[in-house]
């Protein structure tokens, strides 16, 4: 079934093409683009389309009601059924502002099934890649978990056992492995510098990993913890918060992504959601990040769209409030900035070839809203949508002429 937008003006997820109407194809549970032809004179919309937005790192599983749940103790209490609800919920939220794609970096089974059940089409969302954690035993991972409780998620402590788990995670359907080469922020009781595993468990896991088809992705604060997972031949960095000059030139050389999480850091040295502990761990990052991270983006660094959104301390939603924090530290122009949300987040996670961008050929994933935000960020808001379009169907919006 082929569906046509009339007279609309496109970004393509590089550069501003012009007034086109676009036809795309929906072909079982998905969608490509057929063809952008030149819109004929006087058929102009007054709308614009963009490429769905990707967001690289997420965390789908929190609360996701109205009320108000602790950010630790709630998945301890919550069944795992009514876990992928909550997660559902958070997908969609994104989707409906116009991220089409998200990264989970803590996967398990519960996001293992919710992502096969939306490449099913049994419910709507956006597209969902799963990586499932190896974490060491009080590793960043592992203590987000009071060490009262019994029932902790999997740890690996030695080479392989961590072989182990990666193969456990790539059985039950991981599409990657995070690690983490430092210590983190909302995890309880340790501290951004210290080590998680050691030199021969993290090459374990990249070495399989690698050898199982996953990428892997590394939590990593500081400029040791960058070091180690740059050693270790990672695939992306995630935070990179006291990147080190030599550093962002060897990550620009090798074309190492790096998803920044400003907003979620600002907003807990901001004391939202979090404890003196955690404040404090916060602010003393960002105290020292932006200068650092100006320096590694204009040296070259592939910073790319990664919010960390888990619901409580970032929503999903708000992964346009993400992009413009991003401009504002890096000096970046409004489509530099779009397009660490398109096609260089797509190319990050290895789907440059079919997301991020709209041409013929590429998956129909994209936005339609009023204004151009690759000339002014403003304009990337959630209230300016007027319909997004996922696997080629139409799932919020859509009441508009510009639909042939």
């Amino acid at each position: 079934m082929t569906e046509r937008l009339t007279g609309v003006e496109l970004w393509d997820g590089e550069r501003a093409v012009g007034l086109v109407d676009l036809r795309w194809e929906r072909d079982g549970r998905d969608g490509r683009i057929v063809a952008i032809d030149p819109a004929a004179a006087g058929s102009a919309s007054g709308l614009s389309v963009i490429p769905g937005l990707i967001d690289t790192h997420v965390h789908l599983i929190g609360y996701a009601g109205d009320g108000h749940a602790d950010f630790l103790t709630w998945p301890l209490t919550t069944r795992p059924e009514e876990q992928t609800l909550h997660g559902l919920a958070h997908a969609q939220r994104a989707l409906r502002a116009g991220v089409t794609t998200v990264r989970d970096l803590a996967a398990d089974d519960v996001q293992f099934s919710l992502r096969r059940a939306l490449d099913a089409g049994l419910v709507e969302g956006p597209r969902v890649l799963a990586h499932g954690m190896v974490s060491m035993t009080g590793g960043h991972g592992d203590l987000f978990v009071p060490p009262a409780v019994a029932e902790r998620k999997p740890v690996a402590d030695g080479p392989d056992a961590c072989r182990a788990l990666v193969r456990r995670h790539a059985r039950a359907g991981a599409d990657g492995i995070k690690i983490a080469t430092s210590g983190g922020v909302l995890s309880v009781g340790d501290r951004p510098s210290w080590r998680n595993h050691t030199r021969a468990e993290i090459e374990a896991i990249v070495d399989e990993a690698h050898a199982l088809g996953m990428p892997v992705a590394a939590h990593a604060h500081t400029e040791e913890g960058i070091e180690i997972a740059l050693a270790a031949g990672v695939d992306s960095i995630e935070h990179g918060t006291l990147l080190g000059v030599e550093q962002a030139h060897r990550l620009a050389a090798a074309g190492v992504a790096v998803a920044p999480t400003l907003l979620i850091n600002d907003r807990i040295a901001g004391g939202r959601g979090a404890g003196p502990e955690q404040r404090q761990k916060a602010a003393e990052l960002v105290d020292r990040r932006d200068v650092l991270l100006r320096a590694a983006a204009d040296a070259g660094v592939d910073f790319v769209l990664g919010t960390d959104a888990n619901g409580a301390h970032v929503a999903f939603g708000e992964q346009y409030l993400e992009v413009g924090r991003m401009a504002a530290v890096f000096g970046w122009s409004a489509e530099r900035a779009l397009q660490a949300a398109t096609s260089r987040a797509a190319a990050s996670i290895g789907r440059a070839d079919s997301l991020g961008r709209l041409a013929p050929g590429m998956r129909a994933d994209f936005v339609v809203l009023r204004g151009r935000p690759w000339v002014d960020l403003v304009e990337l808001d959630p209230d300016r949508i007027v319909a997004v379009v996922a696997r080629g169907r139409v799932v919020a919006g859509g009441e508009t002429a510009a639909f042939d």
